[in-house]
């Protein structure tokens, strides 16, 4: 079965980067630029990885993670930001955020990770 990742960011580089990355590494790959996109996907689809940007415009990373909650929507995510320490406090009440990705990223590093957490 194929594991489905949703890349939710506003910079079209890092949705194409993170699509080609796993799409290479056999994964199903939406991307979305915005987080109702989001939001609407994860409420109309199960997705076995969020990849979210921290810093989103209208609907930041943070109101994501917290209309899940809400909703119930138990799709583990690994958070994007340019600042990782800045936003590590905000995030941990999040049980689903599995992660802090620091952003320039390593691809290498995200390769690795995505595949010991999805198996």
């Amino acid at each position: 079965m194929t594991r489905e990742i949703l890349v939710v960011d506003d910079q079209p580089g890092i949705r194409l980067l993170l699509q080609e990355i796993f799409t290479n590494e056999g994964y199903q790959v939406t991307t979305v630029q915005t987080g109702k996109e989001a939001l609407d996907y994860l409420s109309s689809k199960e997705f076995d990885l969020l990849m979210l940007d921290y810093k989103l415009p209208i609907i930041d990373g943070i109101e994501v993670l917290r209309k899940m909650s809400e909703r119930e929507i138990t799709t583990p995510a690994i958070v994007m930001s340019g600042l990782p320490e800045d936003i590590s406090r905000e995030t941990e009440q999040f049980g689903l955020v599995k992660k802090i990705l620091a952003k320039p990223f390593n691809v290498q590093e995200v390769c690795d990770y995505t595949r010991n957490l999805l198996g």
